[in-house]
C-alpha cells in the first residue's frame, strides 16, 4: 500500500511540474510573438493607411462593406458611424468575463484599436464564461488568448496586448493613447484608479458588474470634462464616494457568477461605448443619456432597472473643483488604492490553539472512530450540495451571524440550566451535557474562523470547557493535505 501512495504522489508531483513547465513555455511564446509583431509593424501601419482610404475612391475596403454592411444601415450608425469606429482607440481593463464579450462585439463592429490590458493567465475554471478562451489556451495569457481569438473574428482592427495588471505608476502612460476605456475589472481599488485617471486624462468611461445572478452598468465621466467643469458627467467616485467595506466585498470565485449574466453586462458595455463613439455632434457638441445606473437581475421582472444619477458631486475627490486626486499623487503612489479601499486578505481571527489543519484532523479522527464530534459546513446550501465531508452539518454562516447572543450556561440553585440557544443548532449538539468539539470548515478558512468567534460569542463553548475550532485552510487544504480527487470549483 506503502508503494502505491508514493507511486501516486511521485505522478502527482511529475504532472505538477509538467503542468508549471508547459506554462512557462506558453509565456515564452506569447513574448516571442510579441517581438515578431514588433518587428513587423511598420508593415501593419502601411496597411493600415491603406484601410484608412488614402488614394482610394471608397473610404471603406469592399471587404469591410460587406462585413459591417448590416451595421451601417441603422441610422444611428451609418457610413459616418462606422468611420469614427473604425478610427476609434478602446482599451479594455481585463480579459475576463466581461472584457471577453465586449471585445468580441467591438472587434465585429469594426473598432480601429482595441487594446486589452490583463495579467493573468487562462484556468479552466475561467471557461464557462469568459467566452474567447479555449482549452487550449490554458496557461497561456489571457490578453494573447483574447486576441487570437478576436483576430479570427475580425482581422481588420489592430490589437495591442498590454500582458501586466494596471499599476497606479502605469495607468497614465496607457490610458493617454485610447479614446475610450472599459472597466472590466472586478475589485474596487481598480475600479477607483481607472476612474480617476480616466477623469484626469480626460476619457469617457464604461464601467460594469457582475455577481451571481445580477449586474451593473454605468457610463461615466461622459461627456468628459476637466475638473470642476460642472457639465461633465459623473466619475465612479461621486456615485460611490466611499468603498465598501473590504470584508463584504465578495469576488466571482467566493459567490459565484452565472455565465450567461457576466456575458450580457460585457455585450452592454460595448452597445454603450459604440454608442459614445458613434453620437452625433450637434452645435459642436454630441449629445449623451442622462447619467444612469442601470441594474440587472437574472431572476427579477424586469430584468433590468435604471436609477436616474446625479451629476458630479460638488465635493468629489478628483472631479470637482476640490479635488484633492492628481495624476501626480496617482504616479507618485501617494493616493494608495489598496489602503482606501481597505485590505482584501482577511487576517487570521483565531489563535493556533483554536485551529486544526485538515491532514491533524483526519488523522485524528481516522485512528480514534469512536471519538464523537460535531462538523459544521458553513457554506451556502448550493455548495453544501457540490461536495461535503462525511456526517458534517449544513448551516451557512449568514443563519450563525444573524444569531443573538446568550450568556451561555448559567448555574442555579438546582445546577446547570440551558441558556436559549440558537435555533439553527441541533438539539444533540446544543445539549449542556456534551462536551463532543465543534469543528468549523468552509472553502477557504476564512468564514469559518468568523462563525467559531460568533459561536463563542453566543457561550457554545461553556466558557472554554468545548472545543470549538476551525480547519485551517478549508476544503482547499483538505485536497491538497488529504484527498486529491477532492472537487475543485
Amino acid at each position: 500500500m506503502g508503494s502505491l501512495d508514493e507511486t501516486c504522489a511521485s505522478l502527482r508531483a511529475q504532472i505538477i511540474a509538467t503542468e508549471a513547465q508547459l506554462a512557462g513555455l506558453k509565456r515564452d511564446l506569447a513574448n516571442a510573438e510579441q517581438a515578431a509583431q514588433s518587428a513587423t509593424a511598420p508593415t501593419a501601419e502601411i496597411q493600415h493607411k491603406d484601410q484608412n482610404g488614402e488614394g482610394r475612391r471608397w473610404p471603406l475596403l469592399q471587404e469591410e462593406y460587406k462585413r459591417y454592411g448590416r451595421q451601417m444601415i441603422v441610422s444611428q450608425v451609418g457610413l459616418e458611424g462606422q468611420l469614427k469606429l473604425r478610427s476609434a482607440r478602446v482599451l479594455l481593463v481585463g480579459a475576463g468575463g466581461l472584457g471577453c464579450p465586449a471585445a468580441q462585439y467591438l472587434a465585429g463592429a469594426g473598432i480601429g484599436t482595441i487594446g486589452l490590458i490583463d495579467g493573468d493567465t487562462v484556468e479552466v475554471s475561467n471557461l464557462h464564461r469568459q467566452v474567447l478562451h479555449r482549452t487550449k489556451n490554458v496557461g497561456k495569457y489571457k490578453v494573447d488568448s483574447a486576441i487570437e481569438s478576436l483576430k479570427e473574428l475580425n482581422p481588420h482592427p489592430t490589437y495591442i496586448a498590454h500582458r501586466t495588471h494596471l499599476t497606479p505608476e502605469a495607468a497614465p502612460a496607457v490610458f493617454q493613447d485610447y479614446d475610450l476605456i472599459l472597466d472590466c475589472t472586478d475589485n474596487p481599488a481598480t475600479r477607483y484608479l481607472i476612474s480617476d485617471t480616466a477623469v484626469l486624462l480626460g476619457k469617457p468611461l464604461v464601467s460594469a458588474s457582475a455577481l451571481r445572478t445580477e449586474g451593473q452598468l454605468m457610463v461615466l465621466n461622459n461627456p468628459p470634462r476637466a475638473p470642476g467643469d460642472k457639465t461633465g458627467g459623473p466619475c465612479y467616485r461621486c456615485v460611490f464616494p466611499k468603498p465598501p467595506p473590504a470584508d463584504s466585498v465578495v469576488s466571482c470565485a467566493d459567490g459565484g457568477i452565472l455565465g450567461p449574466v457576466v456575458g450580457t453586462m460585457g455585450v452592454l458595455q460595448a452597445l454603450e461605448a459604440i454608442k459614445v463613439i458613434t453620437a452625433p455632434e450637434i452645435d459642436g457638441a454630441r449629445p449623451r443619456d442622462p447619467p444612469s445606473l442601470h441594474i440587472f437581475s437574472a431572476y427579477s421582472s424586469p430584468l433590468v432597472r435604471t436609477i436616474r444619477l446625479r451629476s458630479r458631486r460638488a465635493n468629489c475627490a478628483v472631479c470637482s473643483a476640490e479635488a484633492t486626486v492628481t495624476l501626480d499623487t496617482i504616479k507618485s503612489g501617494s493616493m494608495d488604492y489598496v489602503f482606501f479601499c481597505g485590505s482584501t486578505n482577511l487576517p487570521s481571527l483565531l489563535g493556533p490553539e483554536e485551529r486544526i489543519s485538515a491532514r491533524e484532523y483526519n488523522e485524528r479522527h481516522l485512528s480514534d472512530s469512536s471519538q464523537l464530534r460535531t462538523i459544521i459546513d458553513v457554506r451556502d446550501e448550493a455548495q453544501f450540495g457540490i461536495c461535503s465531508l462525511e456526517n458534517s452539518i449544513n448551516i451557512p454562516i449568514s443563519n450563525i451571524l444573524s444569531s443573538g447572543y446568550t450568556s451561555g450556561l448559567q448555574g442555579t440553585d438546582n445546577g446547570q440550566q440551558a441558556a436559549k440557544v440558537p435555533s439553527w443548532l441541533p438539539s444533540e449538539v446544543a445539549s449542556s451535557e456534551s462536551t463532543n468539539p465543534i469543528y468549523v470548515v468552509c472553502r477557504l478558512g476564512n468564514d469559518s474562523q468568523i462563525a467559531v468567534k460568533k459561536m463563542k460569542e453566543l457561550g457554545l463553548d461553556q466558557h472554554g470547557k468545548r472545543f470549538i475550532g476551525d480547519i485551517r485552510g478549508g476544503l482547499r487544504s483538505w485536497k491538497e493535505q488529504v484527498d486529491p480527487s477532492w472537487p475543485e470549483y
